[in-house]
């Protein structure tokens, strides 16, 4: 099952698209770029209209070299790579056709242009970027159409794919991070439904041989999993101003001693009283206003909470006297319990594991350079589940393993509780 907004979707807008065909295949890659394209003109036009630049700081990344990385991405696992037929089995070393273009390894390869010396360097101009992003994708659906049509085959497309896609989520978290006006609008707020009780089951994790899936959910394995009792939707608003008006950032024996000590170093600078671009909240009114997207938005007392870390999330579920949704937990409902009222889609959800290799866990040749490299934050993330709805629709399998260190809250974060 998929989140509303994939639902009845065609094949290359669809999570289908992980074992499409080339043919399939070639329309999401195209579809993506035209999003991306579209996305990057948007971006700029904001940017120019704020006066706004993006700092040179942890998080945050030059819209004209994600761009640009984008599109390099493509050639050089793909177009420059005449290893590719293995798929994962090719290795991050491989050797590479030259360049089409003398400088693109010294600008968008991850190990030879480090984080901080990116906004020193000539970049291309957003408009020599856009002419980059499509001669790539010529050159890349050029070589699809010789592709071999197996899963080795077809690997780097897809992963190509995928890339482009939570890059596109990348670029709207740091606009709203920037309050730049560039942001799909919010999904209406849901009904809400009672919590929902599922019996005990035993639970296989870890996606089978075919198609296409990130390497932190490769791993079959089973796992018991006692009845437990879930909420239908993520955590409200409503539900928030309540934890909030009960002094819930002012006492400590709710809060995880990690959050705590995070809590307690915003509240020296900034300040913390609720989720990230909170404006107002509580306390009596019961009112939220977020920014989003540069809008000072009035949110609806059911929409789900966003923007909140793994420590509010967490702090909350003590305070409600209920526990975090674990993500074999959040898997069964999302799969099985769609029907009764399982609702998810609107925001990623926090869920109360800590991101682990799962079975014979081998890394992606594209993660060794560092591009959404799971291996470092083994033990020290927090798994994510779900889509949110600033997600591309592809993205959007019940069995998608995001993570984030717990003080992270740039994200669509949100979260849904199970009882204790």
């Amino acid at each position: 099952m998929v989140p509303s907004h994939a639902i009845a979707a065609p094949a290359h807008l669809s999570p289908a698209v992980r074992s499409a065909s080339a043919d399939v295949l070639s329309l999401a890659l195209m579809d993506s770029r035209n999003q991306t394209l579209a996305l990057l003109v948007r971006w700029r036009d904001a940017q120019e209209a704020a006066g706004v630049q993006v700092p040179c700081e942890p998080g945050f990344e030059l819209p004209q070299w994600i761009a640009g990385h984008i599109a390099w991405f493509a050639d050089w696992w793909i177009g420059r790579n005449p290893r590719r037929g293995l798929g994962r089995n090719c290795p991050p070393d491989a050797p590479r056709l030259p360049p089409s273009q003398p400088m693109e390894d010294r600008w968008y390869h991850p190990l030879q242009a480090p984080h901080a010396s990116r906004w020193d360097m000539p970049l291309p101009s957003v408009d020599e970027v856009r002419g980059y992003l499509l001669e790539t994708l010529e050159r890349t659906l050029d070589v699809l159409e010789h592709a071999a049509p197996d899963d080795d085959g077809l690997y780097f497309f897809r992963a190509a794919l995928f890339h482009e896609d939570l890059r596109a989520e990348q670029l709207l978290r740091q606009a709203q991070s920037l309050g730049l006006r560039v942001g799909p609008p919010l999904p209406a707020a849901g009904v809400p439904r009672e919590p929902l009780q599922l019996p005990a089951t035993r639970w296989v994790l870890g996606e089978v041989e075919g198609g296409f899936a990130f390497d932190v959910e490769r791993g079959r394995h089973e796992e018991s999993v006692p009845e437990f009792e879930i909420d239908a939707q993520p955590v409200s608003w409503g539900q928030f101003v309540e934890f909030v008006d009960d002094d819930g950032y002012d006492r400590p024996e709710l809060w995880h001693p990690q959050g705590w000590a995070w809590l307690t170093a915003l509240g020296e600078g900034e300040g913390r009283r609720g989720p990230r671009h909170v404006d107002q909240i509580g306390v009596g009114s019961g009112a939220v206003m977020q920014t989003v997207f540069g809008r000072p938005t009035r949110m609806a007392s059911h929409q789900p909470v966003m923007h909140a870390s793994w420590w509010e999330a967490d702090a909350w579920c003590r305070w409600a006297g209920r526990r975090l949704a674990t993500e074999v937990e959040w898997e069964i409902a999302a799969t099985r319990a769609a029907s009764r009222g399982f609702r998810w889609g609107e925001v990623n959800e926090w869920t109360a594991g800590t991101l682990r290799p799962w079975p014979g866990f081998t890394p992606d040749p594209w993660t060794r350079h560092g591009e959404f490299e799971a291996e470092p934050f083994f033990g020290r993330a927090r798994v994510l589940r779900g889509a949110s709805f600033a997600t591309r629709s592809r993205l959007g399998w019940a069995t998608r393993r995001g993570f984030a260190l717990p003080d992270h809250d740039d994200a669509f974060t949100g979260f849904r509780s199970c009882a204790s």
